[in-house]
């Protein structure tokens, strides 16, 4: 059932929660393949990691026993890595060693280069060391069998590399979500045509589309659908039948030419139009037959602050990854800032370090959800609760960083 009431945030966040499943759909795909994918089975090591006994550091490998004994250690030899050396290592003995290089069987323990003296094959240890020092042992950083990555996890550079290192050439992912959009609104001009009379230029859907990119999700944009309520219904149903998701920007409001509200109420069910956001109000949630629905704002800014905060979650969760709250930093604001209670507000800051290294925020200026040039200015938002009022320079806010927060 369709509500008018007004909820927070919060509660928008808690609702689609609940009412969002992870798509199903499994792919395997090679290393080279799978970056910005999200793992759909957990991943456990084939091998130990480090395979054997090695050492941390450029030195000298000995016996532990001869740590006890002020003498003269004899150097029979030298470990490389990838070039083990054929043989035993006897008390009294010592081995010139690398980095990574195998420890030989009889050797327990690795003295830093700058911690022996040497003369000819002659070495003498300086100062005290403990036993086992500066030795990696089988298995201390990955164990065999060990769960090196669970699933929902998304795959970056550090990711494929530690899969790499284990031999592992290919991991189950899930499919990419499919997302379609379009924007609504006579008003709204391509860009390459020249604008009429009236007409401003389509921001939101390349602001869209390079937040769906950075996401790495499918993406089929549909353009933009004019106000005209055929032309919006034939395009919902279009982009249900092809997409998990479908997301539209502008008609969300209650003006007597926004169609996308009366279509919804008709094709879909809606489980709220209005947050206590801004920017942001007109925020509508639902289903489209099998695909979810977002409708975004039409006000550039708003559109892209409720990505943000209720989109970008929601497609997180819906690719199987873990539902998680952006993450929030406690800093001071250098900049007073205007705010009435009632509302949630995402403000526009610059988030930066002073000479002592401590973060601040900025304002980026005038807040008006049409002002895009603020959300290029800005690397985060500043959050101000519903019930704050106005803020004074000095105090502190907490801000959500940018990129994908």
């Amino acid at each position: 059932m369709t509500s008018n009431t007004f909820i927070s945030v919060a509660e928008a966040l808690q609702r689609i929660r609940g009412a969002l499943q992870a798509i199903s759909g499994i792919e395997r795909r090679h290393l080279r393949d799978a970056w910005h994918r999200v793992l759909a089975e957990p991943v456990s090591s084939p091998l130990n990691v480090p395979g054997y006994v090695n050492s941390a550091m450029d030195g000298y490998a000995i016996n532990s026993a001869s740590l006890r004994q002020d003498q003269a250690l004899t150097v029979i030899g030298q470990a490389l890595a990838g070039i083990p050396f054929d043989g035993q290592l006897q008390p009294g003995q010592a081995l010139r060693i690398m980095t990574g290089a195998m420890l030989p069987e009889g050797a327990d323990t690795v003295i830093m280069q700058e911690d022996v003296q040497r003369e000819g094959d002659q070495i003498r240890i300086q100062g005290q060391h403990q036993a086992g020092a500066n030795v990696r042992q089988i298995g201390e950083d990955i164990a065999a069998g060990a769960v090196v990555l669970a699933a929902g996890k998304i795959l970056g550079a550090a990711e494929l590399g530690l899969l790499a290192s284990l031999g592992i050439a290919e991991v189950s992912v899930r499919r990419r979500l499919r997302v379609a959009s379009f924007s609504t609104g006579d008003e709204l001009c391509s860009i390459g045509q020249p604008l009429q009379a009236g007409q401003i230029y389509d921001s939101n859907r390349y602001a869209l589309y390079g937040l769906l990119r950075e996401m790495g999700v499918e993406h089929i944009d549909m353009g933009v659908i004019r106000d005209d309520r055929q032309a919006i219904r034939q395009a919902f149903q279009d982009a249900a039948s092809i997409a998990d998701v479908v997301i539209t920007s502008g008609g969300v409001s209650v003006g007597d030419a926004d169609f996308v509200k009366q279509t919804i109420d008709e094709l879909g069910q809606v489980d709220f139009w209005k947050i206590r956001m801004k920017p942001g109000k007109p925020l509508a949630f639902g289903r489209l037959g099998n695909a979810v629905f977002f409708g975004l704002p039409g006000n550039p800014v708003s559109s892209m602050a409720t990505f943000y905060q209720i989109v970008l979650p929601s497609l997180r969760h819906l690719q199987g990854q873990a539902w998680q709250a952006p993450l929030g930093l406690l800093v001071r604001c250098s900049t007073a800032l205007k705010k009435s209670p009632g509302r949630a507000d995402y403000q526009r800051g610059i988030l930066e370090m002073d000479a002592q290294g401590e973060l601040s925020v900025r304002s980026t200026g005038h807040q008006g959800s049409h002002i895009l040039s603020s959300m290029s200015q800005a690397n985060c938002f500043i959050v101000l609760p519903d019930e704050a009022g106005n803020t004074a320079a000095g105090e502190m806010v907490m801000v959500q960083p940018f990129p994908l927060l």
